[in-house]
């Protein structure tokens, strides 16, 4: 690799003073590399900014700051079949593999050629009002659809390939990929699965029952969660967030439908380390 782009999120690196350390180590053995600084907009015409300035032959795009930053990045970058790597400048990374004692031989790895790249399938999901399609989006770790607004118990309908598959009374579910398994579906008590699967992950947030447990089906499928009324046959509000960033508002009998995106993030790896060695080291770290 010798052509690069650095996306850093300025919360974590104040003064962009690991970016630019990076960007001099880089240039000074050959390379050549560019850096996004400063805020983005946000949504699709951050997406359409980001591309506009990465240049097409970028070899590798390095992402600084944590999980949440990767997963944004991804989006940014998605359709131009450039990897990640993630240098973690938050606190728990499992998508930014790279820690800050091991930056500049990560660096030597990737101008050496010393790396793989893993393929992660990402989610696309299409939001339906009164069965005319009202917005699109794709996530690289989870869909969540929720309740919008007060504190409240909302009905969730859930189908898989137009079939009904069960119901949910709750406080929502999250549809993720197997990269999202170690993220929000982990905390709502679902398991654990190896990122080169190619899956996805049903896991219900608080729902009101004793026998409710997360449910795996294949990629192939296509998931519908239907929103259902409000207490008194109320309209009910919920939000449908991409990656718990981007998110789209849903009301009473608006349906949400997840395949697999035709996209995937391609992800550098530098060390050898099985996904259950990497998990066991980043969980000895909290």
């Amino acid at each position: 690799m010798k052509k690069f782009y650095i996306i850093t999120n300025h919360a974590k690196d104040a003064g962009f003073v690991v970016t630019g350390q990076i960007a001099e180590f880089l240039e000074s053995h050959g390379a050549v590399c560019s850096c996004r600084k400063g805020g983005a907009a946000s949504g699709e015409s951050r997406r359409e900014a980001e591309q506009e300035v990465i240049p097409p032959d970028t070899d590798c795009v390095i992402v600084l700051g944590g999980d949440g930053t990767l997963m944004r990045a991804a989006y940014d970058v998605h359709g131009m079949g450039i990897p990640l790597i993630g240098i973690n400048l938050g606190t728990l990374g499992y998508l930014a593999e790279v820690e800050r004692p091991s930056i500049y031989p990560a660096l030597d790895c990737l101008l050496k050629d010393q790396f793989q790249v893993e393929r992660r399938m990402m989610l696309h999901g299409a939001v339906y009002h009164e069965d005319k399609l009202v917005h699109e989006d794709i996530a690289l770790n989870d869909i969540v659809i929720g309740r919008s607004g007060a504190l409240h118990v909302m009905s969730l309908y859930n189908y898989v390939n137009g079939n009904y598959l069960n119901y949910y009374r709750g406080d929502g579910v999250i549809i993720a990929s197997p990269t999202g398994s170690t993220g929000y579906s982990l905390s709502a008590g679902g398991p654990l699965i190896s990122p080169d699967a190619a899956l996805f992950l049903m896991t219900p947030l608080c729902a009101h029952t004793l026998n409710t447990r997360s449910i795996i089906l294949p990629a192939e499928n296509r998931i519908t969660v239907r929103i259902g009324a409000g207490r008194d046959d109320t309209v009910e509000n919920a939000m449908a967030y991409f990656d718990g960033g981007r998110k789209t508002p849903m009301v009473t009998d608006d349906r949400i439908e997840i395949t697999r995106s035709e996209y995937d993030t391609l992800i550098v790896k530098i060390r050898n380390d099985s996904f259950l060695e990497t998990l066991k080291r980043k969980m000895s770290d909290i």
